[in-house]
């Protein structure tokens, strides 16, 4: 897949481009209903696929306090690519573009520049000053230039829509059942392993740590998890929080990694939350915090098994 911060006409070599427009923030089965209809009409016109999205998230730009994310970045673009997108085009949002227009933006940057022919989007879509772009300006917008439209119904899991502020709910009261399904795979957070206390090693369980800051993130406490590093899937126990027998200033996430005696530290992994084994709570000592460490990794292996 490419990625795009700005577009000229040499990047598509005259080949039909069929387009989405949206922050996909999750990469869910809503936002995946969209990428499927947009990878199939590529298919048929022998064109590319392309999705339009921003970065940073416009809330934080435009409030300051933009909701916690399900997907960082790097995580975003690798599930586009998994839903079949060829071209993202990255704009990079900021107040500036915040007051363009949305008929403006679509008659310059779509028409204009993508040179648009299909464009596929979702039905609660908002975008340009004020969120103006909408399903209804699209329709006027798609006679008065010529491209084609197709609004794609909202998706519904157990009779709930599909979006990200539900996902992000269900997360953040741990369940990760309805996440889950609402994605359409496990919860999972990613990051670049980074330099700890070493306590865990002391402890005799060493743990790969990860700060995840703007993450969507669940309650505090010890969990069950999935690791995914350098291609393979290891069961796992981590704790989320503040660790406080040792009083961390820092919320992390610490992973200990069953069967596992490498480096991960620098290294991208990722952490799939599997079930919550028991609130983080603070321990009289090393001694006591290690001898529940054990019975944490005994729960965690039930749970995985």
């Amino acid at each position: 897949m490419k990625v795009l911060r700005r577009v000229t006409p040499a990047d598509f070599s005259g080949v039909p481009r069929v387009v989405t427009l949206g922050n996909f923030d999750g990469v869910h089965r809503g936002h995946q209903e969209i990428f499927r209809r947009v990878a199939e009409r590529a298919r048929q016109c022998g064109g590319v696929s392309v999705a339009v999205t921003f970065s940073p998230h416009p809330a934080a730009v435009l409030t300051g306090a933009g909701p916690p994310l399900l997907t960082n970045l790097r995580q975003r673009l690798q599930l586009l690519a998994a839903a079949g997108i060829d071209v993202v085009v990255l704009i990079h949002f900021t107040r500036r573009f915040a007051m363009v227009e949305a008929e403006r933006f679509v008659a310059d940057d779509l028409v204009g520049g993508l040179q648009v022919e299909q464009l596929v989007v979702g039905h609660r879509v908002g975008f340009g000053h004020n969120r103006a772009g909408n399903a209804a300006l699209l329709a006027t917008l798609s006679r008065t230039y010529g491209f084609d439209l197709e609004i794609v119904d909202a998706v519904y899991v157990g009779g709930a829509l599909v979006s990200s502020s539900a996902i992000r709910s269900a997360v953040e009261r741990g369940d990760f059942e309805t996440a889950s399904r609402m994605l359409g795979r496990p919860y999972a957070v990613c990051g670049r392993v980074v330099q700890g206390q070493h306590r865990g090693v002391a402890l005799g369980f060493p743990t790969a740590n990860l700060y995840l800051r703007g993450m969507q993130l669940p309650p505090d406490g010890v969990y069950a998890v999935r690791v995914h590093a350098d291609g393979v899937e290891r069961g796992g126990v981590a704790n989320l929080g503040f660790n406080p027998t040792f009083g961390n200033r820092a919320r992390t996430l610490e992973a200990h990694l069953f069967d596992f005696e490498g480096d991960l530290y620098r290294r991208r992994i990722e952490v799939c939350f599997v079930a919550r084994l028991r609130a983080e709570r603070k321990f009289p000592s090393a001694e006591a915090l290690a001898n529940q460490i054990r019975e944490d990794v005994a729960a965690a292996r039930r749970a995985l098994s």
